[in-house]
């Protein structure tokens, strides 16, 4: 996670350039809410578009990580964007959608279990 952490914030980064050179001015008020859902989304096309294209991020490629759906085929669109909005609300609580896998019996992440999705070891 530290890693996608790094590759995310890249992307972020440069996600942000033309929209607060488009803004002319400090996020504040409703421009910040906008600056906010608009790197939402940016970062959601990333993750969504690597689930759908490999089923890896470059970070899960560098783990040698896949995500499939429950019986091993590519993801479709939509559990990919229900995984990717499902691991929000996980994430900000203390991270409890992660520590789930402790106690699931197939290790698999809240959200992963939500989608319909699970991790495995890229061939």
């Amino acid at each position: 996670m530290a890693y996608e952490s790094l590759l995310v914030f890249g992307v972020a980064f440069f996600a942000s350039l033309p929209f607060l050179a488009a803004a002319a001015a400090p996020a504040g008020g409703w421009m910040r809410h906008a600056y906010q859902t608009y790197l939402f989304l940016v970062i959601g096309l990333y993750f969504v578009a690597s689930w759908r294209r490999s089923g890896q991020t470059l970070a899960m490629k560098t783990w040698k990580l896949r995500v499939v759906g429950s019986k091993g085929a590519r993801i479709t669109l939509r559990q990919a964007m229900l995984r990717y909005a499902l691991a929000w609300p996980g994430l900000l609580l203390g991270g409890i959608g992660i520590l789930y896998a402790l106690l699931d019996g197939e290790r698999r992440f809240l959200h992963d279990r939500l989608a319909g999705t699970k991790i495995v070891a890229a061939e």
